[in-house]
């Protein structure tokens, strides 16, 4: 016995709950009209961010060293050499 395909169900029951839905008699005041803005911006400014921030990490895979192939000229490399005799946290 063959069973009864179930796959429409779903997209009749959304269409019914739409077209008998009533309208919204909802008032939005300009507080929630500025928070809803400013989460927009919010999301904005953080999704580039980390586009930025992906971007200068994958950039960094692919280029080539600017110092010639010396090492301890770059700023990383000073702050290691002059903390790698001191072992106290302190900095004495």
């Amino acid at each position: 016995m063959k069973c009864p395909s179930l796959r429409g169900i779903p997209l009749l029951a959304a269409i019914s709950l739409w077209l008998l839905a009533p309208a919204a008699q909802a008032y939005l005041d300009p507080s929630t009209g500025s928070l809803i803005l400013s989460a927009i911006v919010g999301l904005l400014a953080t999704i580039g961010l980390a586009i930025k921030t992906y971007w200068y990490k994958l950039k960094s895979l692919f280029r080539r060293s600017t110092t010639g192939g010396t090492a301890g000229t770059g700023p990383n490399d000073r702050e290691t050499a002059a903390s790698s005799g001191n072992d106290d946290p302190a900095g004495r």
